[in-house]
């Protein structure tokens, strides 16, 4: 099959880490799998050196018909079978693009936000073949904007679990004001609003009255950073609760975690959870959207309920504090971890393509008429 992966965001986040992933795996699987991405960007770099086809495309705004052309272009070029968006702000760009063309189109949804309920959603999401929704989680939301279950397909978030992670030395711990010896919770995320960073930082603090050596690692950065640290500061929690902004060693940093934390109060599903997972460390995370279906409670982690702070602070501290419950919840986590290797995830990705390749059935018309918080 010849697969064009489209993503234009800037950054290096969950998402276009796993765009990259599946390129790689499919490309190894003898697919021709090449890449649009914004120039300059980290996902054009390293889709590059890792040998793909790539396609520049930075687009002025949202369905820019410039580059929608320009991937029409590489659709030609390449013989492209599927093109598949794998942003939100992208499907435009991949909808407009493959009209007019034999190829088809293949969204991944990545968080459990509502669509938006207008026109032009509807008909930018009724021009996919097929939706990957990455939990069932975010497959019910789906459904509940009017997306007709036959053309959604759950296909989990994968995790390289052929890496060597190597946790961060204890100098590159203290360069952040984090003591040697001290338990550390690690957070990895965006500080906006879905993830939540400020149940973050109360749910340390509640953590720290029973865990008094724990310190706290927020690794990540975003529009909340001005909040979160007037919180710390109103909550004289500065000796222990530290941000790191974006890092490009935050893999490193996540092994070196006590517990790996998730405060977030929307989830798609939490791929940094699938390295916690693979690095074996316990977790504290909230119910959010697809996390459930990450993380067992009680096998591989412990799950509080959505905007408590309290709950989540009392599972933290208590990973903290039981060193034989930890170690029971790293086992559970290691072994869960193969569950969501690439491989499978892009097996399955592989099986929504080349079913919809073989579909003769024009894309079905989306009526997303529900309320909607939209994204």
């Amino acid at each position: 099959m010849r697969i064009l992966h489209l993503d234009t965001e800037r950054g290096w986040r969950g998402g276009e880490r796993q765009a990259l992933w599946l390129a790689v795996e499919l490309a190894r699987r003898g697919h021709l799998s090449a890449v649009a991405a914004r120039a300059g960007q980290p996902l054009a770099e390293r889709a590059h050196e890792a040998g793909l086809p790539v396609v520049n495309c930075s687009p002025r705004f949202e369905g820019d018909p410039l580059r929608a052309y320009r991937i029409r272009r590489a659709i030609k070029r390449f013989d492209i079978d599927v093109v598949h968006a794998h942003a939100a702000h992208d499907v435009t760009l991949g909808a407009l693009a493959v009209m007019g063309t034999r190829a088809r189109l293949v969204i991944s949804r990545r968080v459990d936000f509502r669509l938006h309920d207008n026109a032009g959603s509807r008909w930018k999401y009724s021009r996919a073949s097929a939706i990957i929704a990455i939990s069932r989680a975010v497959a019910d939301v789906l459904a509940s904007c009017g997306v007709g279950p036959e053309r959604v397909r759950v296909v989990p978030d994968g995790v390289d679990v052929h890496r060597d992670i190597r946790p961060a030395p204890p100098e590159a711990l203290a360069a952040l004001d984090i003591p040697a010896a001290a338990p550390l919770a690690v957070q990895v995320a965006q500080l906006v609003g879905h993830k939540d960073p400020l149940n973050f930082v109360w749910a340390v603090v509640e953590a720290h009255r029973a865990a008094p050596e724990l310190h706290a690692l927020l690794v990540g950065d975003g529009v909340l950073r001005p909040a979160v640290e007037s919180e710390v500061r109103r909550l004289g929690a500065e000796g222990y609760v530290h941000l790191a902004g974006y890092r490009t060693d935050a893999d490193s940093l996540l092994a070196a975690a006590t517990v790996c934390v998730l405060s977030s109060r929307e989830e798609g599903m939490g791929s940094v959870l699938l390295d916690a997972l693979y690095l074996g460390k316990p977790i504290a995370a909230t119910r959010a959207g697809g996390i459930p279906e990450v993380v067992e409670d009680g096998v591989s982690g412990l799950l509080a309920p959505v905007n408590d702070p309290q709950a989540l602070g009392a599972a933290i501290a208590r990973l903290v504090n039981d060193v034989e419950l930890a170690g029971q919840l790293a086992y559970g986590a290691r072994q869960r971890a193969e569950l969501f290797s690439v491989e499978r995830m892009a097996a399955a990705t592989e099986a929504v393509y080349a079913e919809v390749i073989a579909s003769d059935a024009a894309p079905q018309t989306t009526d997303a008429r529900s309320p909607s918080r939209g994204e």
